[in-house]
């Protein structure tokens, strides 16, 4: 069985689950849409996705949308006790980041991407921008202090909670290379960086 996945690659929500996909060796067929590639609002997509957004996935006859819904759904079916963690506590704690990369991470950093990527120079806000990356070092302070303790977000293994804010700090060390030293932080991505998946699905794909 193929795993279909509709979304284009440049996606900060495509490659979370593309990078998902490539830990597991699911056997996948992705179809780039939404963008300049357009086709979210025609009637076949939104039968899929409602919403008209990526990414989706039809896994068999289950279909479903959200990333980090899609994340935690193929790790339990295809990954069990590996990126989804067997231990309780371990598997909450992924959980956990993996919603305050949407609840806290991402709202922040969305004005400095949106300002510097999707803005033209010439109607640039430069104080909000700044502000935006004020508060994007702060969330990224509270993810150094966290991995202090563990190798990985979950623990001292790789998990699907690191997906999420693996993709955002792979953006957010794109767009402020003035940002002060998080050890820690740059521990990790450093280990992130090494894994075939992420080279593949995440590094080195351009910001649009």
């Amino acid at each position: 069985m193929v795993l279909k996945v509709w979304g284009r690659r440049n996606s900060s929500n495509v490659q979370k689950t593309m990078w998902a996909v490539g830990e597991l060796g699911i056997p996948y067929e992705r179809t780039d849409i939404g963008m300049e590639f357009g086709g979210t609002d025609t009637a076949a997509y939104r039968a899929i996705n409602p919403n008209g957004l990526v990414p989706a996935i039809q896994d068999g006859d289950f279909v479903l949308w959200e990333s980090n819904s899609i994340i935690r759904y193929l790790a339990a079916r295809y990954g069990p006790g590996t990126l989804e963690p067997a231990d309780l506590r371990s598997r909450a704690i992924a959980s956990q980041w993996m919603d305050w990369q949407i609840s806290a991470f991402q709202p922040v950093f969305t004005k400095v991407f949106w300002g510097l990527v999707r803005t033209p120079p010439e109607q640039r806000d430069p104080a909000a921008i700044a502000a935006a990356k004020s508060a994007s070092i702060d969330a990224a302070k509270i993810l150094d202090a966290a991995l202090a303790r563990n190798a990985y977000l979950a623990g001292n293994s790789f998990s699907m909670g690191d997906i999420p804010m693996g993709v955002f700090i792979f953006r957010f060390r794109a767009l402020q290379p003035d940002r002060p030293p998080l050890p820690n932080l740059e521990r990790w991505y450093a280990a992130l960086e090494k894994r075939p998946a992420f080279q593949e699905h995440v590094n080195g794909v351009a910001l649009t």
